[in-house]
């Protein structure tokens, strides 16, 4: 039986909170073929990491089908874990591991696609990254303005 192309997504992302930890927020994009969706959310008492991360799974989670995905962040942390650590923490049971709800709330979130991560220089003018930037912070105000 052949494989069906995939959908090929490109998901925007971006954290803040403000105090680390903090309120936070996350922004997202989701991109296909010109279309776009934005979300956002947040949390109380959060960090910046955890921010960043969440973004990313709350866009793989707004996905309805199997996807070819290719995340664009900010994040050396988010870029490198899916590119590079997470195969090996897993390996290791997420010993000594950060976030580790969050970093298997990932993999399942991102069990039904081929996702790899790009990272993009922050505050450097990048549209969809300054647009998930500014959706990310005024999440965070927002929360912030309700303690």
């Amino acid at each position: 039986m052949q494989n069906q192309a995939r959908k090929q997504i490109t998901l925007y992302s971006d954290g803040s909170s403000l105090g680390n930890p903090g309120p936070g927020g996350y922004g997202g994009i989701l991109e296909f073929k010109g279309k776009r969706k934005e979300y956002f959310g947040g949390d109380i008492h959060t960090t910046n990491n955890r921010m960043e991360l969440q973004g990313v799974i709350e866009g793989l989670k707004l996905l309805k089908e199997p996807c070819d995905v290719e995340v664009i962040s900010d994040s050396s942390y988010v870029v490198k874990a899916i590119n590079e650590w997470l195969a090996g923490w897993v390996r290791k049971n997420f010993a000594k591991v950060k976030n580790v709800d969050l970093w298997e709330a990932y993999l399942d979130a991102a069990k039904p696609h081929n996702v790899h991560g790009t990272w993009v220089r922050g505050h450097n003018g990048h549209p969809e990254n300054e647009r998930c930037d500014e959706l990310a912070r005024n999440e965070a105000e927002r929360i912030k303005s309700t303690l």
